[in-house]
């Protein structure tokens, strides 16, 4: 059981050609709009012309605005807004850096929801009605540079590049692949430009099931920033148009929000780690964890890396997931640190606490990484508050055990700056207040570097209509488990 983020592509080809390194099936749930204060138990019940002018890299930085929250109480999700074709429609698309494609649902899509009640206008694609829009053929030398990756797939009949993605809840998106514009907001030297445009390839969907049918918590599509060549980033970085870089800074407040740019975010304190070699995903070389200060005894092989093993970051992830073999020693390790001061509670696997204090007293985690970059995390970025019951406030770990692979996900990647460098192929990390601005280097078609003033657009834009996000059972689980102890911690 794997996360959203870690998006599995299934297509009509043979088994094998499916991405066989990740778990095939994704269980998935949705949560609810901001605008509703819930309970645990309640979040049961519910991320111009064809010629016309081209981004150029040395144009200024591209700059996407920054809605959500982590907060799985909230939404649990981050995500921002798109342009595609002429005129440009507006599409609000989950940011996630564990899949590659960009898919919004498109006109004749059938099952996709019409309206929303999560406060957000729906938006559908209709290439007929763009008029710089174009389908994409098997003949696409784009089109087969998918069908390597899983990421699309190819009928002789129709000769039209197509995709299928499927979740194990039952929902699922497909589709085609269109050519069109991208209209990018751009800022050089400090002031903000909206006419820049570049052509990418984009996923229409066609049908959706399941979950994604539902109008009170449907969104436009997946907006996936992996690394492989169906990527938006990898196509702008393919044709020189933008650095084979990007950077993110996610809010931890409730009111969420935070940065996102195509380019690298200059900060001293950056600390990076390589990407292990020829995996899909962005994955780490874990080699320990200390809780204040103290290595933990783990078995190595907790941190072997593959194509189905190592530590994955993942913005489409709400909570933190840790493969078995390292789960137990750093639970220990923690409730052993502060059980001479709160009062530990276990449910159904979840460990939580009863906490009459502040949460200061509890341990620094810290993630040790290959090159000597630290993950350093504070009991904020790890612990969750459930509700108050009699007055105590009841406190949950949030990272959860798993299989295979161990997940970053939003809990832990809050209020820090993350920059992934595909070109150098290493990914940094700082802690960041992430309402604050930020200096972007990208490198222009002269080799000097531009320094300008991001993140204009995400700071006026964290808006509370934040949309829902996908939530594997296994968190919808964790959820369920930690929303019973009020009903019998003092039984």
């Amino acid at each position: 059981m794997a996360p959203l983020g870690i998006l599995v592509a299934v297509l009509l080809l043979p088994v094998a050609a499916v991405m066989g390194h990740f778990p095939v099936t994704l269980t998935l749930e949705r949560a609810i709009p901001a605008s509703h204060k819930v309970e645990l138990s309640q979040l049961i019940a519910r991320d111009r012309v064809r010629h016309g002018r081209l981004l150029q890299s040395a144009a200024g930085v591209v700059d996407f605005s920054v809605e959500g929250t982590y907060d799985p109480f909230v939404v649990g999700l981050y995500y921002t807004k798109v342009q595609l074709g002429s005129p440009p429609r507006e599409f609000h698309v989950q940011i996630d850096t564990g899949s590659d494609v960009l898919w919004v649902s498109c006109s004749s899509c059938n099952g996709c929801p019409g309206t929303s009640g999560l406060q957000i206008q729906l938006n559908f694609f209709d290439p007929s009605s763009s008029s710089t829009a174009s389908l994409v053929r098997c003949s696409d030398q784009r089109c087969s540079l998918g069908l390597n990756t899983a990421d699309s797939g190819c009928s002789s009949e129709s000769n039209q590049c197509s995709y299928t993605f499927q979740y194990g809840d039952g929902s699922g998106t497909s589709g085609y692949y269109v050519a069109d514009f991208l209209h990018l907001d751009t800022i050089l030297q400090g002031s903000l430009t909206t006419n820049s445009t570049a052509q990418i390839m984009f996923g229409c969907s066609t049908m959706q099931t399941g979950d994604l049918t539902k109008s009170d918590r449907a969104v436009d599509g997946i907006f996936g920033f992996g690394q492989q060549s169906m990527s938006v980033i990898s196509q702008l970085s393919s044709q020189g148009l933008t650095p084979r870089v990007f950077s993110h800074c996610l809010k931890g407040d409730s009111n969420g929000g935070g940065i996102l740019v195509l380019g690298e975010i200059v900060e001293p304190n950056i600390v990076y780690s390589p990407l292990v070699p020829s995996q899909p995903h962005y994955n780490l070389n874990l080699q320990s964890i200390s809780v204040n200060g103290q290595t933990l005894s783990i078995d190595p092989s907790a941190f072997s890396t593959s194509s189905n093993k190592g530590t994955i970051v993942d913005t489409g992830t709400t909570l933190a997931y840790l493969t078995e073999a390292a789960y137990d020693p750093l639970i220990n390790a923690i409730t052993s640190s502060v059980s001479q001061s709160v009062r530990p509670v276990l449910t159904k696997g979840n460990q939580c606490f009863l906490i009459t204090s502040s949460t200061a007293i509890f341990p620094q985690i810290s993630f040790n990484f290959a090159g000597g970059a630290s993950l350093i995390l504070n009991a904020q970025e790890y612990l969750i508050q459930q509700n108050s019951v009699g007055g105590t406030a009841v406190w949950c770990i949030g990272i959860q055990k798993i299989q295979g692979q161990t997940i970053l996900g939003d809990l832990v990647l809050k209020d820090k700056i993350f920059v992934y460098d595909l070109a150098g192929q290493r990914i940094g990390w700082s802690n960041y207040d992430c309402s604050m601005s930020v200096n972007v280097s990208t490198t222009s078609n002269t080799g000097r570097s531009e320094f300008v003033n991001a993140g204009q657009l995400s700071d006026n834009s964290s808006r509370r209509n934040v949309p829902q996000k996908l939530i594997p059972k296994c968190i919808i689980a964790f959820l369920l488990h930690i929303c019973m102890l009020g009903s019998y911690l003092f039984l």
